[in-house]
């Protein structure tokens, strides 16, 4: 039985840390020859990191990348390698080499270049226009990266009917709640669809507001699951390719004789390179079964709220983080996110209660922090509040008290955070929600003053979701029944609640997602049956708020499309 032992290096790169890539793909490389591996893989711009925007303009960031590849290239003996890296000939290109045995065989260049959501890649690449298969231990291996393969009649069709019996993708693909299961039917189809082996290696990690879920896949040439790589964990993916398999499927299947109208108007090059026609090595041991199942909501948002916590604060060089505790569940669920993605000796809380705490506020705070087993300082603003009021009240004489005071508070918080990290250099995680986020129901340079905004994708109602689930798991109630349970209220007056100013976030946020992130017009949305004036006053809120969101600190995506650089409108606009 002709089998091609395949390994996938799920690594957690960073972007411009060519010696810390280097070492993780030499790593790699290591434990993939002690596996007996054939062909081992690594994901999409694997050596300089992905998405590295525009230090793609720096000659010298590209120069880096192709020393660092040089290294790789030496380190592979006895060992076939496909690596991501940034390619430069007349243009640059977002490339896969291939590396056999100390030399570079072949390089292929990236045909679907997205520029849609989070992706620019027009914006820095030039498309390929080569589909080569290349013939490793005398199999037929089709290579492409990310974006390729989502296409229908994309080089991975173009490469299965060019001869290649395995498929194998490269990708950075980031994550966002429901994208995993997408991700695997799109694969298993391509599979199926070519009767081919298909390779899936995707990147793992945090890259600002980005995280990658990794969530490696094979699947046969019926699209049956062979093998999966941890989430949000960096793993090494090993399986044997049964390449028989696909000449017998393929014999069996009429309509592989029948070649695709699509793919003749191609205008690709259609190469085959020999690499090499014999396998390494002595003969394989049987490989242990790997047994892994699918996270499923809602742990998976939670775990990609901590590892995407995890690497900004690290690969940015902080060691420890401060987060205003106001007794409600925001900030909560982010102390408890921060203590699971960097340890409670390097999370710190700050109580800052003003004449509108209540001391179930505070000894909500004081619970919470005890639970989780952080520091917690106690700031009293009533002081500086008092002081801020006498100063400007010749200026204010004659108005009533209304938001300017409400703020005022908010922004005497914003500055304790901020003098306290640039004291000890703590990093400022803020604790504002997508639904705040996304109405404006937060404060300029009060609330929203911080590094790193760890739920600002996440909405109110999923707040809850997750501070259930983390509760569950702890089988205690780490986040105390009454933070979870009391009405929401930002406390910057007497008895004030948030529905005072917003629509019960139960009903507000599908209305949110549906303006948001569908795109439905207010006329639509009251179509589905939402109350009219509750949908007109969330969608004048989210209309007359972008100059906040333009302003807010970077936060981890989760939802199909997050605020930044998912959805980018102008500030100066008069369409409603």
């Amino acid at each position: 039985m002709h089998r091609l032992r395949i390994g996938m290096a799920q690594i957690n790169t960073t972007v411009g840390d060519f010696e810390g890539n280097t070492w993780r793909i030499l790593e790699a490389i290591d434990r993939a020859r002690s596996l007996n591996v054939d062909l081992l893989t690594f994901p999409e711009l694997a050596i300089c990191g992905y998405p590295p925007e525009d230090l793609l303009f720096k000659p010298q960031f590209i120069e880096e990348n192709l020393h660092s590849l040089e290294k790789v290239i030496n380190s592979s003996s006895k060992l076939t390698i496909v690596v991501g890296f940034v390619d430069a000939k007349d243009d640059i290109y977002n490339a896969a080499a291939v590396i056999h045995d100390g030399k570079l065989v072949g390089v292929y260049h990236k045909i679907y270049l997205p520029n849609y959501g989070v992706f620019d890649e027009n914006r820095y690449f030039r498309a390929g226009n080569e589909c080569p298969v290349y013939i490793i231990a005398g199999v037929g291996v089709g290579i492409n990266i990310c974006e390729d393969i989502w296409y229908e009649a994309g080089p991975a069709t173009v490469q299965a009917h060019s001869g290649a019996e395995v498929i194998v993708n490269i990708s950075s693909s980031p994550y966002h709640f429901g994208k995993g299961d997408f991700r695997e039917r799109m694969l298993a189809t391509r599979a199926s669809d070519n009767a081919a082996i298909v390779v899936h290696n995707n990147l793992v990690g945090g890259q600002d507001e980005l995280v990658f879920d990794g969530n490696s896949m094979v699947l046969d040439e019926k699209g049956q699951l062979l093998a999966r790589g941890k989430q949000f964990e960096e793993d090494m993916v090993v399986a044997d390719l049964d390449v028989e398999s696909v000449f017998r499927t393929r014999l069996h299947d009429p309509r592989w004789r029948k070649r695709m109208p699509l793919l003749d108007e191609r205008e690709w090059s259609k190469t085959k390179l020999i690499v090499s026609q014999a396998l390494h090595g002595s003969p394989k041991h049987p490989l242990p079964q790997r047994q892994l199942q699918v996270r499923g909501l809602p742990r998976e948002i939670y775990d990609a709220l901590v590892l995407g916590t995890h690497d900004y604060v690290s690969k940015n060089g902080f060691s420890k983080v401060i987060i205003g505790l106001s007794g409600g569940a925001d900030s909560a669920l982010v102390a408890a996110i921060a203590v699971d993605a960097l340890s409670n000796s390097n999370v710190l809380g700050v109580a800052m209660p003003s004449r509108y705490t209540s001391r179930t506020s505070t000894s909500d705070a004081e619970l919470l922090a005890r639970n989780l087993g952080i520091k917690l300082l106690t700031i009293p603003i009533e002081k500086a509040f008092q002081a801020y009021l006498e100063m400007l009240a010749r200026e204010f004489a004659g108005t009533e008290p209304g938001v300017t005071e409400e703020n005022l508070q908010a922004r005497i918080r914003g500055n304790i955070l901020m003098s306290l990290s640039n004291k000890f250099g703590w990093l400022v995680l803020t604790t504002g929600n997508k639904s705040e986020t996304a109405t404006g129901y937060t404060t300029l340079y009060g609330d929203m003053a911080g590094g790193f905004a760890v739920i600002k994708d996440v909405p109110k109602t999923m707040v809850y979701e997750l501070s259930s689930y983390r509760n569950s798991i702890a089988d205690s109630e780490l986040i105390p029944s009454s933070i979870i349970d009391k009405p929401p209220s930002a406390e910057l007056r007497p008895e004030q609640k948030d529905i005072d100013s917003l629509p019960p976030y139960e009903l507000l946020d599908p209305i949110l997602t549906a303006y948001v992130e569908e795109d439905k017009s207010v006329e639509q949305i009251i179509a589905m049956g939402f109350e009219p004036e509750v949908v007109r006053q969330a969608a004048h809120l989210v209309d007359g708020s972008e100059y906040k969101r333009r302003q807010a600190p970077p936060g981890i995506k989760i939802t199909p499309r997050a605020f930044g650089r998912d959805r980018r409108l102008p500030l100066t606009n008069w369409f409603k």
